[in-house]
Parts: C-alpha cells; sequence; structure tokens
C-alpha cells in the first residue's frame, strides 16, 4: 500500500490538535489531582430542573426531532427572558434559533457570516473554539489584546480601532469574558458599538455568562445600545447558568435575516438536538430571580475563596467580576511558562489548571498566565487552595 503524501487534517485545522481542555483533565484523571482546569460544575443544577427533563422524556416531548429552530416552548422563553431582562423584543418564530450549546451557536455564526479572506476581529485572550471557527469559515481572525491594569483585564478601544480594515467583517464579542473574568463597562461597549455602526461592521457577542456577575457588575447587552440590533447575532446558553452542561443547548437571538442565515449553516451541523433538554430549559428560563441571586452569592463566596488561597500561595491574583475563573500570574512563583507550570503542577501540589496562552495568538502574552475554574463544591475548593499552598 503506498503511503498517503497529503496531510490528512484539512490545511486550515492543522494549527489545531487536542485542545488543551482534554490534555489537562486526562492529566487530572491520570495524576488523581483536583481539576480546576475546564470549566464545568461538579454538582448538577437545580432538581425541578432535571425533573422537568424526566418528565419530558416519560411523556415523549423531544424523543424524535424537535423543530429545526427549537421547540415553540423554549423559543418563546428566550424570547422573554431578552425583554423581561434587557427589554430587547424578538420574535421566537423568525428571530430566535436553539442550537448544540454556544459553541454550535459560534461555528454556525462564524460559517454563515464569514467568507475566505474576511477578517474577523477578537478580543485577546478567546475562547478556543473561536479561532477554529474563524480558520473553517476561511477567515482570517485579526486580535485585540486585552491587558491587566487596576486589578482588571482592560480594552484598548484605540487598538481595536486601528485593527479594523477594509477587510474587517465581524466584532466578536466575549462578555463577561472567558478566560480573564472581565465585564465589558457601558462606555466600553458604547465605544465598540459606535465602530460598529460606523465602519459597517457585524457583531457575534457571546454572552453565557450573563448570569454569573459579582461586586454589582453590569451585564449591558451590546444589541440594546444605538444602531445595533440589526447587525448583531447574541448568543446565549443553559449550560452555565443552570449548571447542565451536558445537556448542550444554546440559542442565537438576532434579526430575521441573520437568524436566517445561522440557521443556513446551523442546518447542515447538527440540525436538531437535545430535544427533552430544550423543554426544560424552558422550565428554567423562567425561574424565580431568587435562583439567580443565590447563584451569584454561591459563586462569589467560591470566587473570593479560591482567590485569597491562590493569593496566599503566592500568585498574582486578577479578581474576576464575571464568569467562574480566576486568572493569576505565576511570575512570583519564579516561573514565566505558563504550559510547564500547568503540566508539572499535578505533581507539584495535585491540581489542574489551565494556562492561558492557549487562548492567545501573541502566545508571549499569555505565558506568564494561568486560569483556575471556581465551580467546583465547597470541599474540593478548599482541598485545591491547601494543597497549591505547597508552592510557597
Amino acid at each position: 500500500m503506498t503511503a498517503m503524501t497529503r496531510p490528512l487534517l484539512n490545511r486550515r485545522l492543522a494549527e489545531f490538535g487536542t485542545t488543551i481542555f482534554a490534555e489537562m483533565s486526562a492529566l487530572a484523571a491520570r495524576t488523581g489531582s483536583i481539576n480546576l482546569g475546564q470549566g464545568f460544575p461538579d454538582t448538577d443544577g437545580p432538581e425541578e430542573i432535571r425533573e422537568a427533563a424526566v418528565r419530558a422524556l416519560r411523556d415523549g416531548r423531544g424523543n424524535q426531532y424537535p423543530p429545526g429552530p427549537g421547540v415553540p416552548e423554549l423559543r418563546t422563553a428566550i424570547a422573554d427572558h431578552q425583554r423581561a431582562r434587557y427589554g430587547l423584543e424578538y420574535d421566537p418564530d423568525t428571530e430566535v434559533l436553539v442550537t448544540a450549546g454556544a459553541t454550535e451557536a459560534i461555528a454556525a455564526a462564524l460559517l454563515a457570516l464569514v467568507g475566505p479572506g474576511d477578517e474577523v476581529v477578537a478580543l485577546e485572550p478567546y475562547y478556543d473554539s473561536y479561532a477554529a471557527c474563524v480558520a473553517m469559515a476561511g477567515g482570517t481572525r485579526v486580535p485585540v489584546t486585552l491587558r491587566p491594569h487596576g486589578g482588571r483585564y482592560v480594552l484598548d478601544l484605540d487598538e481595536l480601532r486601528a485593527a479594523v480594515t477594509p477587510r474587517t467583517r465581524l466584532l466578536l464579542l466575549n462578555t463577561p469574558h472567558n478566560p480573564t473574568g472581565t465585564v465589558l463597562t457601558r462606555a466600553e461597549l458604547t465605544a465598540v458599538a459606535e465602530l460598529a455602526v460606523e465602519r459597517d461592521l457585524l457583531v457575534v457577542t457571546d454572552e453565557v455568562y450573563e448570569h454569573l456577575l459579582f461586586d454589582g457588575a453590569e451585564h449591558v447587552p451590546i444589541a440594546t445600545l444605538p444602531g445595533m440590533r440589526e447587525r448583531t447575532v447574541t448568543i446565549g446558553s443553559a449550560g452555565k447558568t443552570y449548571s447542565f452542561t451536558g445537556w448542550k443547548v444554546g440559542w442565537t437571538t438576532a434579526s430575521p435575516e441573520l437568524t436566517s442565515a445561522v440557521r443556513s449553516a446551523k442546518q447542515y451541523l447538527t440540525y436538531v438536538s437535545s430535544g427533552p433538554f430544550q423543554y426544560a430549559v424552558a422550565e428554567a428560563l423562567r425561574l424565580p430571580e431568587a435562583y439567580y441571586d443565590g447563584l451569584r452569592a454561591d459563586l462569589q463566596a467560591k470566587r473570593d475563596l479560591l482567590s485569597e488561597g491562590l493569593a496566599e500561595a503566592g500568585f498574582e491574583v486578577y479578581r474576576p467580576r464575571g464568569t467562574y475563573f480566576v486568572t493569576t500570574d505565576i511570575r512570583p512563583l519564579g516561573a514565566d511558562d505558563g504550559f510547564a507550570f500547568c503540566r508539572s503542577l499535578p505533581e507539584r501540589a495535585g491540581v489542574v489548571a489551565i494556562p492561558n496562552a492557549v487562548f492567545y495568538d501573541h502566545r508571549e502574552a499569555g505565558a506568564p498566565f494561568v486560569r483556575f475554574a471556581f465551580c467546583k463544591r465547597t470541599d474540593v475548593l478548599e482541598e485545591a487552595v491547601s494543597r497549591l499552598k505547597r508552592l510557597g
């Protein structure tokens, strides 16, 4: 048999191998370490929502193919959520699309809206699927780097404006922001919106952490700002808010024209998914405000526990105002290579983290930063903090 000479992997994906999450989770399992790398809770969400999924299964709702755009009950609940929370009016039939998690929503939006040669400006560091989806669409990613300043990561608006060229098609935003935990302010988002309108750019905004806010931070959907509703695809997800990440229920809200475009790509990815879970998420979106207050209070306490423990262990800590991740600088510990640090951490302290450099095009900018997840049980975080103090 003659050996194949042409590489098997599509050249657009040649730079992407196994994700760092898979690598570090496997390392955690192999070493028996506490996994604070991958961002998934270690407890399930509300029992009544889990029971809603069981009820849908037993009642035969969603066991066969659901409607392509999503079940009507969920699309209506999403539209109601956007109206009640943000004053955004969306037609459930023409402006809401249910997806296989936010990951598919991102992929479908970028495959639909970006063509070969189009530039996509994204805030760096960024969730790793952004880069792969831009590549699959044939686009060119243009990173604008968030940098630490005054204890938080900030957006340089001049750098953002300079990154936009005549080839720029789309701005890809994420707020609250993974991995830095920063929440873009109304002033920052207003400047981004003004740039998008001025340069006639589309915006895809990943808002899956919209309910995970601390210290009085405000989430401002960019679609609420002048001139933005008709040029913005907003992405949401049930996984982070309700702690059922395995259900993979996400969605987009956008104008009929943008929704139609995204649906054209989405129908050739999964077509449909998560049938019975869609009915359960429709109920989750109608949980009382007390649920969200409790979620935020619980996560803020866990954030503080881990952040203070990391600081005591010698890390410089950037305390997040959103998400369930905390970014640290390892240079006070005498290290500056996040990859090497994270690969040695299980043996040194029995804890797994993620090197932030994987979220950067400018790897050197992210080299000394490491991300920890705090969406774990309190006793797990206490044990992790105890172990990390061995580094001191």
